[in-house]
């Protein structure tokens, strides 16, 4: 008796650590939206482990170093002239959401997918000043993208961002709507720095694509209820034309 209790508080202590570990990663990612979306980069970059990569927009930025070199070089210069914090008049929310998380039974590594539904980029009329030169960007439109990331749990027992894979899907101007978005509305990443770009990633990536394609980005975990992975065919859409769909064909905009 004593024996089978014993196991059983094993396999209850098994559990909880599990379910501990799941609501660790899922804070971790939700921390890392709630710092991006007020541009503290410097925390951003913290969140990450020494050997981790960052696979955004055609680029693979590798290592501590590739990430302070988007998030901190890139983006905290671009959007918010250097310094680490929100601006005023500028907007860059992205609720994250439909958490999947999955931690390895040894839990040292964890999965997870979740999809971010950007507000992106748009500056307030009142954040600019007519006598200035340097103006803020203007440009909003929305974003929607899904991340498909790896976590590691270090010796000192805290969960890090080891991969951090987003990939933008769609893009749409708020006076249009997706309808009329034009292919690479964001165009992607195009040099490394060995290529001569100071800010770019270390390596660009083939498998991208943005809105009207439609393809799926990986799922790290198979069927729940058959076990079987989506194959390659299934991910993506077929080429322009060669859907076979009418059921919109007589909608009218």
């Amino acid at each position: 008796m004593a024996s089978n209790t014993e196991d059983r508080l094993a396999a209850l202590e098994a559990r909880i650590n599990l379910l501990e570990d799941h609501n660790a990663v899922r804070k971790l990612q939700h921390t890392y939206g709630y710092y991006l979306d007020k541009c503290l980069y410097n925390q951003v970059v913290d969140l990450f482990a020494e050997d981790c990569e960052v696979q955004f927009h055609g680029g693979v930025f590798k290592g501590k170093s590739g990430a302070r070199r988007l998030y901190i070089e890139r983006f905290q210069k671009a959007f918010v002239g250097g310094r680490n914090g929100p601006v005023f008049g500028f907007l860059l929310d992205h609720p994250v959401m439909q958490d999947i998380i999955d931690v390895s039974p040894d839990r040292k590594t964890a999965k997870a997918r979740m999809r971010c539904l950007m507000m992106q980029a748009g500056t307030h009329d009142n954040a600019i000043d007519p006598n200035s030169a340097n103006q803020p960007r203007l440009r909003q439109w929305w974003e929607g993208g899904i991340y498909e990331n790896t976590y590691a749990r270090g010796e000192d027992g805290k969960w890090r961002i080891k991969i951090l894979n987003y990939r933008a899907l769609w893009h749409a101007t708020f006076e249009d709507g997706w309808a009329h978005t034009k292919p690479t509305f964001v165009p992607f990443l195009s040099k490394t720095v060995a290529q001569g770009d100071p800010l770019g990633p270390d390596e660009l990536y083939e498998d991208k694509w943005l809105w009207p394609d439609t393809h799926t980005v990986p799922f790290h975990y198979p069927h729940p209820i058959t076990g079987e992975w989506v194959t390659k065919e299934e991910l993506h859409d077929p080429p322009k034309g060669d859907n076979g769909i009418s059921a919109f064909a007589d909608v009218k905009s």
